[in-house]
């Protein structure tokens, strides 16, 4: 478990908060600039670790793909895309950044994966497979219809 500080936060959930606040002064410095934020997506997909790099990769080819209307820029130095107001619809968080034993694309509040009253919204993934690629596709699409 991570030690806490005096005020309550981890030395991580420091260092994201710092990463956090340092990518809102960038992004307000590049507007909604799609190559400031792809080339700022391409960083953090280069600093991912083996197993979390291929599934940033295949999120981002998806979302090129077949929502290129979604913006790419980091979420707490996670890979993410955002839409025309710049709020995130999807995002990748990887799982060596937290500890985890999977990664998990998550979607926010703006996809449109409405399903009556209860849906799904986070995915674990392993590994990037085409039955995933497949899924998050449909995703994707949906979240933006």
């Amino acid at each position: 478990m991570a030690e806490k500080t005096s005020d309550g936060l981890s030395k991580e959930e420091r260092d994201a908060v710092k990463e956090r606040a340092k990518e809102l002064r960038d992004q307000a410095k590049a507007g909604k600039n799609r190559e400031a934020g792809t080339t700022q997506v391409l960083d953090a997909i280069a600093k991912l670790g083996a197993d979390d790099k291929p599934l940033a990769e295949g999120l981002h080819k998806v979302v090129t793909e077949v929502a290129p209307g979604l913006t790419p820029k980091t979420y707490y130095g996670m890979p993410a895309y955002a839409n025309g107001d710049g709020k995130v619809v999807v995002f990748l968080q990887p799982a060596e950044k937290f500890k985890a034993r999977y990664a998990t694309i998550g979607f926010e509040d703006r996809a449109r994966l409405d399903d009556g009253d209860l849906w799904p919204i986070g995915f674990a993934v392993r590994h990037w497979t085409p039955e995933v690629e497949a899924k998050i596709t449909a995703l994707v699409k949906a979240a933006v219809a």
